[in-house]
């Protein structure tokens, strides 16, 4: 999984290539969830202010379907796991002294006059530059996505962000909460936003008058999503519930 996709590599090389080990393999190796290393990840690139795309890559599952995943330099490894218990660092240490010591090994020297190992790297690029097509493909459709919610006009009632992002509105209420964006305080019925989501832009309070079933005018405060809130939402829609 050094040079990772699931991409099988062919008997010899055209160069070195540096050395990753994906989020898949450290999942596997650690006993974790591939989509909790996966937000691990994330949250690391974020801190170190590096986009997480430049490290994006693919992988078969099971199924044969195409599964999103990170292969990782050594340094942003173990900047990773140095995070975790001693145990698990330990273990993808030593994998990565497996990996530096196969590399120290005699290569196998490419010989163009061979038509079988020709073919072999022919039909290992062709793998590398669909599977590289494929995930620039899915990203452009995740860019014009953003752009589009980005160009949104003022903000919207979570019932209107429901419909522009493609998704329930029930299912859109209930992501809130879980990630901890709305709450409700206890013996009211209207949803507020926390804190932190209002002061980075995300979402907003809208206080409205309103009649009630006996005729008098009261005030509700409702939540409203952004413009910047709808496009982070769309990011957070796009990845597992944790």
């Amino acid at each position: 999984m050094e040079q990772h996709t699931t991409a099988h590599h062919p008997p010899a090389t055209l160069g070195a290539m540096p050395l990753t080990m994906s989020s898949k393999e450290i999942a596997e190796r650690m006993g974790k969830r591939h989509d909790h290393v996966m937000r691990d990840i994330r949250a690391m690139l974020e801190g170190l202010g590096v986009d997480a795309p430049s490290f994006g890559a693919v992988y078969r599952d099971a199924k044969g379907e195409t599964r999103p995943c990170f292969n990782l330099p050594k340094r942003e490894c173990l900047i990773l796991v140095s995070g975790y218990s001693v145990e698990l660092r330990a273990a993808i240490i030593d994998r990565w002294q497996e990996l530096e010591a196969r590399e120290t090994q005699p290569r196998f020297i490419l010989d163009p006059s061979d038509p079988k190992v020709m073919l072999a790297v022919f039909d290992h690029l062709q793998k590398q530059v669909a599977e590289k097509d494929e995930i620039i493909a899915t990203q452009g459709v995740q860019v014009k996505k953003l752009e589009r919610l980005e160009g949104a006009k003022g903000s919207m009632c979570i019932t209107d962000a429901a419909k522009t992002l493609g998704t329930g509105r029930d299912v859109l209420f209930a992501r809130l909460q879980a990630e901890r964006w709305i709450f409700k305080r206890a013996g009211n019925k209207n949803w507020l936003a926390y804190d932190d989501k209002r002061r980075s832009g995300y979402l907003e309070h809208d206080d409205h008058l309103y009649t009630d079933n006996e005729g008098r005018e009261r005030v509700a405060t409702r939540v409203l999503v952004t413009a910047k809130g709808l496009v982070k939402l769309a990011e957070v829609l796009n990845r597992p519930l944790h």
